[in-house]
């Protein structure tokens, strides 16, 4: 987060800060930075592995151990456990971990927003509300509704123009378009 508008929210260095998304919410530590735009604020979205049980799922040095509670009516609340920790492993590096913190999972609060256009994700989300987290929070922390997630999701398939009518050539891409990993032709025809 820029310095400007940390000072405007009374937000300082390593404060644990409560980001409100259209969907939840999520708690992490700021780092001010002028590299970062007033108005803005950054967070990759390639940290925050988590797993619910030590022995399943991401390695604990690379991921926190959660709980994950639920009220049954569509909202979850994601819980850090504890961070990161060294293990025993056939690689001696595994035991050298001495970092705890491996980031949170905030991707969980962003709704799905589609591109009208491309009908692909938009990962550039509007948070509600930037400010420093409450008493009740900790790092970590993850909230989502489920209900609020749909609504959004529906709201933006709406502003979405159906492939069909719009496609030049019956295609969902260009079959010119490289990737990693190219699907064969007729995985992009639309009919």
């Amino acid at each position: 987060m820029n310095p400007i508008d940390a000072k405007k929210r009374g937000i300082s260095e390593k404060d644990l800060v409560r980001i409100d998304t259209e969907i939840g919410y999520f708690v992490d530590e700021i780092w001010l930075t002028e590299a970062v735009k007033p108005g803005v604020i950054a967070l990759s979205h390639h940290l925050g592995r988590w797993r619910e049980r030590d022995s399943v799922g991401v390695g604990p040095g690379m991921s926190n151990l959660v709980s994950i509670n639920t009220d049954g009516n569509g909202t979850y609340k994601l819980s850090v456990i504890r961070g990161a920790t060294s293990w025993k492993s056939e690689d001696p590096d595994t035991e050298r971990i001495w970092w705890q913190n491996v980031g949170v999972p905030q991707n969980l609060t962003h709704g799905v927003h589609p591109d009208p256009i491309s009908g692909g994700h938009c990962w550039h989300q509007k948070a509600v509300n930037v400010a420093v987290a409450g008493p009740e929070d900790s790092a970590g922390d993850v909230y989502v509704d489920t209900n609020k997630s749909v609504a959004v999701y529906r709201e933006w398939m709406a502003l979405t123009k159906p492939a069909v009518e719009h496609s030049p050539d019956g295609t969902r891409r260009p079959l010119w378009f490289n990737r990693p990993l190219r699907p064969l032709d007729e995985a992009y025809w639309l009919s």
